[in-house]
């Protein structure tokens, strides 16, 4: 998907480069981009989170925010890695992913309908080559684009709060070819 001159403007007259991901009506501010799926007031850019690429350039911010996002996006068929993948893109270098969402078997999660995928503390391990939990070993069964976990905290009677960083690839990740012929032809795409 091509970046319309519009998100183009929009994203050079941000000063903070920092995203809301899945804003709906609550932006963080007014000077964050804000993406949704649907049209809110204050909604910069309406896009599918689970269509890739979206239509934002790559390396665009610094920060991105998912508030109560992650629960409502599909892990079956690699949807929620390429997700985690996008937002990689998207993000510069050293970039911070910033993630809350209810624990996968809090109130919180069951009680709403349209959570389609639980989430706890475990899943960030598929993304960080060097996890706490298994020292990279469920990182390499997918090998996505690679995050570094800053902050993991939970309570599975509550909500999630976790921190990613956009690690820079190295040769010894040996990430997924696939994905980085996906991020080459994205980034393409996106220019």
């Amino acid at each position: 998907m091509k970046t319309t001159t519009k998100t183009r403007k929009l994203l050079k007259s941000r000063k903070l480069a920092r995203a809301d991901i899945g804003c709906g009506g609550n932006k963080q501010g007014p000077d964050w981009f804000g993406i949704d799926r649907r049209k809110f007031d204050g909604v910069d850019l309406i896009q599918n989170l689970e269509k890739f690429p979206w239509a934002i350039p790559s390396e665009s911010f610094n920060v991105a925010v998912a508030s109560h996002v992650l629960e409502h996006i599909q892990k079956a068929n690699g949807i929620m890695l390429s997700f985690f993948n996008e937002v990689w893109r998207i993000l510069k270098p050293k970039g911070e992913f910033l993630i809350s969402a209810p624990y996968a078997t809090s109130p919180g999660f069951y009680r709403d309908p349209t959570h389609v995928s639980p989430i706890n503390e475990e899943l960030f391990s598929y993304l960080d080559p060097h996890d706490q939990f298994y020292n990279g070993g469920l990182y390499h069964i997918y090998a996505p684009l690679p995050w570094q976990i800053k902050v993991n905290t939970w309570h599975n009677q509550g909500n999630l709060e976790v921190v990613l960083i956009k690690r820079p690839i190295l040769k010894e990740y040996n990430v997924d070819k696939e994905y980085l012929k996906i991020l080459a032809k994205h980034n393409k795409m996106t220019k």
